[in-house]
């Protein structure tokens, strides 16, 4: 199976002198088109830092990272941005909206930046996934007119604009209730079977379970791998379990 992100050797430093450590402690690790892939650990333990190391939103400050074949450590910073806006798609914990625009228009606005000419066949798509993840009614509303359920979805059709090759997400769940918490979940199940690859940094044993590999974090390293079955539906509360008691054997 192709590779599409690999981590070779990451180191992240922060602070400095006798304040300085390594966030990322030379870290490696993959993740293959089409998968669906879940960072778990403890605040501090480098999970996020990790996501943003392999997406090029951070600097690193020894290895190198390589998405879709290229070496992006090594490319400008307008060729990295480019990738980053219509190979990859960002999900948050808060999703960041124009407080001005409609929901609408803050899903198509990172799409329109050259494409000027397109307009119709992009409010098409955007309208399309709006619908696919149940807000179509919600065009026109501010974005304090919406639930964070509501807004997260929107969020996430606008992670899809430019088709991406890999979704990534960082606690997309975590200021969600339980019920939002499931269906946003789904949404993301729905997308990585399409075929789109999903990594996704939760502290949430519910949220990783519906993965197929669970990278488990501490003290900047990456200190186990947890492979599942691909997610039927089914056996839930063995997922769980199967993440929790990992979790205890490697004290997180």
């Amino acid at each position: 199976m192709k590779k599409i992100i690999v981590g070779d050797s990451l180191v992240k430093c922060f602070g400095e002198g006798i304040e300085k450590r390594n966030v990322l402690d030379g870290v490696s690790v993959e993740v293959n088109e089409g998968e669906f892939v879940a960072v778990m650990g403890p605040s501090g333990s480098g999970k996020s830092t990790l996501m943003f190391a392999l997406s090029g939103m951070d600097t690193i400050d020894g290895g190198k990272t390589v998405f879709d074949g290229k070496d992006i450590s090594k490319i400008s910073a307008d060729e990295l941005s480019e990738i980053r806006r219509t190979a990859m798609g960002f999900v948050f914990q808060q999703p960041t909206m124009l407080k001005h625009l409609n929901i609408l228009d803050n899903i198509i606005l990172p799409s329109m930046r050259d494409q000027r000419k397109h307009t119709a066949s992009i409010v098409k798509k955007a309208r399309a996934l709006m619908n696919r993840v149940g807000i179509a009614e919600l065009e026109q509303r501010d974005i304090t007119q919406v639930s964070g359920g509501q807004l997260q979805r929107a969020g996430i059709c606008r992670a899809l604009m430019n088709s991406p090759k890999i979704i990534f997400g960082d606690e997309p769940t975590g200021a969600l209730n339980s019920k939002s918490a499931q269906e946003i979940m789904d949404i993301f199940t729905e997308i990585n079977n399409d075929g789109t690859a999903v990594m996704l940094v939760t502290h949430d044993a519910l949220v990783a379970a519906r993965t197929e590999r669970v990278m488990f974090m501490r003290d900047g390293k990456v200190v186990s791998v947890l492979k599942l079955p691909r997610f039927t539906g089914l056996n839930m509360d063995d997922r769980v379990e199967s993440i929790t008691q990992r979790m205890r054997e490697v004290g997180i």
